[in-house]
Parts: structure tokens; C-alpha cells; sequence
């Protein structure tokens, strides 16, 4: 099986969806809450499996 990382520029656009690419780019990711970070994924792979159904 192959694992690949969530790119930046994903990771920032999802950020900015979900209103934390303020935080993400004042303070950086560390800065970010758990929960937070779980919506980016849980995100993340929704448009993945959107993409896999296509």
C-alpha cells in the first residue's frame, strides 16, 4: 500500500475553508487546535474518496 503525505498547498486551502489559515499563517500549524487539525483530515479525506469515486 502507498502513503502519501497531504500536500501544503491542500492542507492550506482546506485551512482556509474551515476558517484557520490565520492562525495556520501567523502562528503556524502548532498553533492549531486538535480539533481543528481532525476537521483538516476528516476533510481531507472526503475529497480523497471523491476522487477515487471519479
Amino acid at each position: 500500500m502507498s502513503r502519501t503525505k497531504m500536500s501544503d498547498r491542500l492542507k492550506e486551502e482546506i485551512a482556509k475553508e474551515l476558517g484557520v489559515y490565520d492562525i495556520v499563517k501567523h502562528e503556524g500549524w502548532g498553533k492549531v487546535s486538535s480539533r481543528d487539525c481532525g476537521n483538516i483530515v476528516t476533510k481531507a479525506i472526503e475529497i480523497a474518496e471523491r476522487n477515487l469515486t471519479k
